[in-house]
């Protein structure tokens, strides 16, 4: 095996380590707050509490992301910036502005269909987006719960500048990237 693929092998096994081990820990650690918002979801609103929709993940391939459900049932499944603020419920609105609504998706780490940290899964239906990210071989790392972009403040609005965004991180991915986004996530407002 030659000594890049080697070493882009060991660092993608010694972060899947890293994903799995603090998903663990962190269903474990918050699991009263995970609790406590499942409580608060279903009194407040009708409808389940987890929100499963499908999105795409490394190799393009499909897999079903869970997050706390903030939207009123039957809201359309589109992509966040395409929704009416109207059809988010009061707690979701809560959940969002302090990104609770993603704990769920520890579980996806932990499954191994997505990493702490890389490209925001997208849905099937975002195309141009999805076309974008294929042309800037985004689709050859796991999405995360946050990223490079998201940090940033680019949305999936903007789906030409987030690919590259996107594309800038998968170039530059180390452990300490990582950590410093995580970081960066937890206190960005």
């Amino acid at each position: 095996m030659p000594e890049p693929v080697r070493t882009a092998h060991i660092m993608s096994s010694l972060k899947r380590v890293l994903d799995f081990s603090a998903a663990a820990v962190g269903l474990i650690i918050l699991s009263p707050v995970i609790l406590l918002i499942a409580i608060v979801a279903r009194l407040t609103s009708s409808g389940p509490v987890v929100f499963r929709q499908e999105r795409l993940g490394l190799d393009e391939r499909p897999f079903v992301c869970y997050k706390f459900r903030t939207m009123y049932p039957g809201t359309a499944q589109r992509a966040t910036h395409e929704i009416s603020a109207s059809a988010v419920t009061p707690a979701g609105g809560f959940l969002r502005k302090f990104k609770l609504d993603e704990l769920p998706q520890l579980w996806n780490v932990l499954r191994g269909d997505m990493s702490l940290v890389g490209p925001r899964p997208c849905l099937p239906v975002q195309e141009e987006l999805v076309t974008e990210r294929r042309k800037h071989g985004v689709f050859s790392v796991r999405p995360g719960i946050t990223g490079l972009a998201q940090v940033e403040g680019i949305d999936m609005s903007e789906p030409k500048r987030l690919a590259e965004r996107d594309a800038d991180y998968v170039r530059l991915q180390s452990i300490p990237l990582d950590v410093s986004l995580i970081f960066r996530t937890v206190l960005r407002p």
